[in-house]
């Protein structure tokens, strides 16, 4: 009996041991998984990702070039992990099958936004709220953090004022300041700063004022060329105030009675006579008729002296209109074949001085007519070469012109050797100014105007090349010195006024 129970034992224990090396054979049988792992949103790969599988195997981590590999796999059905903080974790499954078996894969991580921290509400620092008396270029500047370090944060910058619905907005600021230029005097300003990290909302500072500076009783407009593009300019004598008004216009004309600036500006193809207060607010089209001659940079026009009404010309007519557009009258028209190009009305309003010339800007007369068109006083008839600059002094006994005396002609309106003269009226004399303040020889004087108390002029002066830089400069009036006074006032300047 004893010896049946060892050989059923021993049978047991065979059949045993014949499973545990089938099963030992089986599982000696692996492959390898090799993968890279990256960044949704961005595609970067992602390193020191930890990479596990159920049924357990064996945990790594990816290198910094995002690749992780697991040998020696045994073969069968597996869920394959990875987790990064910041990121959602994935799960993916893979069946290994062949022994030896390179098994590639490519695992895309999301970003768990709801991880991240969204920025901090901006703090605005400058300009103070409710500060007044701010200059009209203002750096702004603000403080706002991001607890999330990988996040770049970038600002938008939203201005408006109180005076109409314009609203200046900068964006993607990414410093913490920003220089904003040109404001406007008088203004009150309302600025707020919008943070975004590009990951959460937008986050919203609250909302400071400020008020700048009253607009200055400047004296002195002119215009600048910048690359091609005219720049209205208001400055004062000290050239410590200058502030830009208007692009994209010329002709300053500035009336004190009205406190309005006059200028020109192209509308359609049309030039038109505009005004707007000193501080370039309230711009208003005046003209229905447009002005026109032979050259849009040559043509000018006048205020009466009490700031209601300006006279102008469109080619051989001059007509007259209310400073707001209404009461369009005709007041002379030019004889046959001549344009007026040029306007000038006197203190008194009693007189008006008109330039004209022929379709090429040649043939120029000057003539000082009455307000019923007759004509009073002829300064310059049928002249040959450049003509105009035409300004009466306060009295009205004397009139600014310039002339080329060099009588040159061409299709460009070149000029050579143009001066300033100022004329008698009742003497019926000239005096040439530029020969008594020595103007340079190949350079053209320009432009003239009467200072306000008649005892200096205001000019342009600029080569007669043709394409070098103008400036704006004056001569004083002392007849009992053996030559006047020249002195540049402003650099890069051009049609001067003088109020």
């Amino acid at each position: 009996m004893k010896n049946l129970l060892k050989i059923i034992a021993l049978f047991i224990l065979t059949l045993s041991l014949i499973s545990c090396r089938e099963e030992l054979v089986a599982k000696s049988k692996t492959a390898t998984i090799k993968g890279m792992i990256t960044s949704k949103e961005s595609g970067v790969p992602l390193s020191k990702v930890k990479v596990s599988t159920a049924p357990i195997t064996e945990t790594v981590f990816t290198d910094d070039s995002g690749n992780f590999e697991i040998k020696n796999i045994p073969l069968g059905d597996y869920s394959l992990k990875a987790e990064l903080d910041g990121y959602v974790t994935k799960a993916v499954g893979i069946s290994v099958k062949n022994e030896g078996q390179v098994n590639s894969m490519t695992i895309e991580l999301v970003d768990d936004l709801s991880l991240n921290s969204p920025p901090s509400v901006p703090e605005l620092v400058t300009p103070a709220d409710n500060s007044t008396n701010q200059p009209l270029n203002i750096n702004f500047t603000w403080n706002c953090t991001d607890a999330d370090t990988k996040d770049i944060l970038k600002f938008n910058l939203v201005v408006k004022n109180s005076s109409n619905n314009d609203v200046i907005e900068i964006k993607d600021i990414t410093a913490k300041n920003y220089e904003l230029k040109n404001l406007k005097y008088g203004y009150t300003y309302f600025w707020q700063i919008i943070a975004n990290d590009g990951v959460n909302n937008a986050v919203y500072s609250s909302t400071n004022k400020f008020t700048t500076t009253n607009s200055p009783l400047n004296r002195f407009h002119y215009v600048q060329n910048n690359n091609g593009v005219f720049t209205l300019v208001s400055n004062n004598l000290e050239n410590n105030n200058l502030f830009n008004l208007h692009e994209n216009a010329w002709r300053p004309r500035k009336n004190n009675n009205a406190n309005l600036l006059a200028y020109l500006k192209n509308v359609g193809g049309d030039i038109h006579i505009f005004s707007s207060k000193l501080d370039g607010s309230s711009e208003f089209k005046i003209t229905k008729i447009p002005i026109a001659g032979f050259n849009a940079k040559e043509i000018d026009y006048s205020w009466n002296q009490k700031g209601t009404q300006i006279i102008y010309a469109n080619f051989d007519k001059l007509y007259k209109v209310n400073k707001d557009g209404t009461g369009t009258t005709l007041l002379y028209t030019a004889p046959s074949g001549e344009f007026i190009t040029e306007c000038d009305w006197s203190y008194d309003e009693s007189k008006i001085a008109i330039k004209t010339n022929n379709l090429s800007g040649y043939n120029g007369n000057i003539r000082i007519i009455n307000m019923v068109g007759n004509i009073l006083n002829t300064v310059v008839t049928n002249s040959t070469g450049a003509l105009g600059g035409i300004n009466f002094s306060v009295d009205g006994k004397k009139l600014l012109y310039c002339k080329d005396i060099s009588n040159y002609q061409d299709q460009n309106y070149r000029q050579l050797d143009t001066h300033i003269f100022l004329y008698d009226i009742v003497a019926a004399t000239s005096t040439d100014l530029s020969e008594l303040s020595k103007k340079p020889i190949g350079s053209n004087d320009l432009d003239p105007r009467f200072s306000p108390n008649n005892a200096e002029i205001i000019f342009t002066n600029t080569s007669n090349d043709g394409i070098s830089q103008k400036n704006v400069m004056k001569i004083t009036l002392d007849f009992s010195l053996q030559s006047l006074q020249r002195t540049t006032l402003f650099i890069n300047a051009e049609m001067p006024d003088w109020q």
